[in-house]
């Protein structure tokens, strides 16, 4: 029997829900103060409550965990931690949604054999994710070619006169005016277009050039 049990959840940001994970631990019979909840990526394993898991464990103790990907996805780090926590701490690891597969106890009770099993499932499924991981790499490349290929802008759309919007071109027109006679200051001009100082410049400057070529220009001395 295990020495004290923990659970462990990760959910990717702050407003996603961990009470599902949570719900699954309690019917594990976890205590809740033994549940630790990280709300950040799976990039690493620099997770403030995954390190105080880490530094909480004893030899014996029990983690569970909802899913492999909860405790991370770099699979080589999670090999590196699962092999830790379960050869140098000597605590055990239980994956909930494949305890037949992913339960440290059972390949343990299998002596070198066990050992080696658990070696190459850990191996094959590191494997797997290098894969799949290199296969999206290379499809958001090949799409990066082809958008440039086509013409396709990537990245934040430009902003000029042609992406303001209905609202946006009628305030700039009726305001115009009022800002060239110094009526209105050029900060309350950006704040009624909602544009940056910048963009705003810029936008005015392609506003003036339409004026010039429909020969509807004013200028203030």
């Amino acid at each position: 029997m295990a020495t004290k049990v923990f659970g462990y959840i990760r959910v990717s940001s702050a407003d996603q829900n961990e009470a599902r994970q949570v719900d699954t631990m309690l019917s594990k019979g976890i205590e809740e103060r033994d549940i630790y909840i990280d709300k950040a990526t799976g990039a690493n394993f620099e997770r403030p409550l995954y390190q105080a898991l880490r530094n909480n464990i004893r030899e014996g103790d029990l983690i569970y965990i909802d899913s492999l990907d909860r405790l991370g996805r770099d699979y080589d780090g999670i090999k590196a931690e699962w092999q830790y926590i379960t050869r140098e701490v000597n605590a055990d690891i239980v994956v909930i949604d494949n305890e037949a597969l992913f339960d440290s106890r059972k390949f343990k009770e299998m002596g070198d054999i066990g050992k080696l099993m658990e070696d190459q499932f850990l191996s094959l499924l590191s494997f797997v994710a290098k894969q799949e991981r290199n296969k999206i790499n290379q499809r958001q490349r090949e799409g990066i070619a082809i958008a440039k290929e086509k013409g396709k802008h990537l990245g934040r759309p430009k902003m000029g006169l042609e992406t303001l919007s209905k609202h946006q071109r009628k305030t700039l027109k009726e305001n115009y005016a009022a800002w060239k006679s110094g009526t209105i200051k050029g900060v309350q001009f950006m704040e009624l277009l909602d544009l940056k100082k910048n963009t705003f410049y810029k936008i005015v400057k392609e506003y003036e050039d339409t004026l010039s070529v429909k020969g509807g220009l004013t200028t203030t001395k």
